[in-house]
């Protein structure tokens, strides 16, 4: 549980400090996220932020959307689950599902992949024999 707490609370600091509005309120909110994200954490959150990248991205159809790359299975279940922070192997930012992330589309089953159109060969013209 302590997990998903800071996870969120990572999450309302980024969209603090990307925000437009730095006021006083803010600033107050702001340390007082700080103070309660643990500092491994948030170490990793300030490199990433330090280089203008998000810390925190949604994971959305099983890929990371700070660097476009699909997610192993493994990492999606467990941010599904909540056991543990996950970090995208690629990027490095830390991952999470957003709130309507288990729906599946109402045209694919869960177990189902979607179809893809195959391009294959063009059929050969036939030839009549005169």
């Amino acid at each position: 549980m302590a997990m998903l707490e800071s996870m969120r609370w990572l999450l309302r600091l980024q969209v603090l400090e990307f925000g437009q509005t730095q006021t006083r309120a803010v600033a107050a909110e702001v340390a007082e996220l700080r103070s309660k994200i643990p500092p491994q954490i948030l170490g990793h959150y300030d490199r990433l932020r330090v280089r203008g990248k998000k810390g925190i991205v949604p994971v959305v159809n099983q890929v990371c959307t700070g660097c476009h790359m699909r997610l192993p299975l493994a990492v999606v279940m467990t941010l599904k689950r909540g056991d543990d922070i996950q970090l995208c192997d690629t990027c490095g930012r830390y991952l999470y599902l957003p709130e309507d992330a288990g729906e599946v589309e109402p045209n694919q089953t869960a177990t189902e992949p979607a179809k893809t159109k195959r391009r294959g060969r063009k059929p050969r013209a036939k030839t009549v024999a005169a």
